[in-house]
């Protein structure tokens, strides 16, 4: 039952950092005179974006299920599915900030309003550092967890793999808002006018689906583990109550 409340707390930094990114999207639009939709369509098309606002309805469905359903068995397969498949984008994106983005400088901060900067701070650790670092609490201590099919880490890797064809169909389609360039993609090296070309391009995207299948297997072997152990508890503890009985 306390759990439901973590996962809500969770559920609400979330949301929170969503929408100090969406703040500071609208100021910046707005300060440079770009197109608000298009902006926003931006926006909610990064794959951590769209991924937050996955985990707030996750997390959410999975309180209201657990405050419905008092008790000691494993939580419904679909929203143990759902919370794996929204655990591993996050943690993947969390790590390569962190690894390899933390410290670069935007010119875009260089210019913002003290208000809007410390929303921009405020979101970049909330969805990089707080929400990656609950989900694996959540993943190893989180009660009632269910074990899942090894099968669904095609789920797992699918999610993503959907994510990058939508991006390389829709980066040609829609124009920078700031009017450098007649496409838009959300991450550089999803750039297929950058110079490695599509060559380029195709080889991130088999690194980051290497590294969705171990970051996924992990997932998914550390959830067995847990059910397993939690179906050896309960029936050592059902034993030593039929032998009081």
């Amino acid at each position: 039952m306390l759990w439901a409340w973590v996962r809500i707390a969770g559920a609400v930094a979330a949301a929170s950092g969503f929408i100090a990114g969406l703040i500071v999207n609208v100021a910046r639009a707005r300060r440079f005179g770009e197109d608000l939709g298009a902006v926003l369509a931006n926006y909610l098309s990064f794959l951590t974006i769209f991924t937050t606002l996955l985990v707030v309805i996750v997390l959410i469905v999975a309180a209201v299920w657990s405050l419905r359903h008092p008790g000691t068995s494993p939580e419904p397969f679909a929203i143990a599915l759902s919370m794996a498949v929204v655990t591993a984008p996050t943690l993947l994106v969390g790590a390569v900030y962190n690894l390899l983005l933390r410290g670069l400088p935007s010119e875009a901060a260089l210019t913002d309003p003290p208000f809007i900067f410390a929303c921009d701070r405020y979101a970049i650790e909330v969805l990089h550092v707080v929400l990656p670092l609950f989900l694996v609490i959540d993943l190893l201590f989180a009660p009632r967890r269910r074990g899942l099919p090894w099968w669904s880490l095609t789920v797992l890797v699918g999610y993503p793999l959907v994510w990058t064809i939508y991006t390389m169909v829709r980066g040609e389609l829609v124009a920078n808002p700031d009017g450098s360039a007649p496409w838009w993609y959300p991450y550089p090296f999803l750039d297929p006018h950058g110079d490695g070309g599509y060559g380029s391009v195709m080889l991130y995207i088999g690194g980051i689906t290497v590294a969705f299948v171990v970051i996924g297997s992990l997932i998914i072997a550390i959830g067995r583990f847990r059910h397993r152990r939690a179906l050896r508890r309960a029936g050592a503890a059902a034993a030593v109550d039929a032998t009081a009985a």
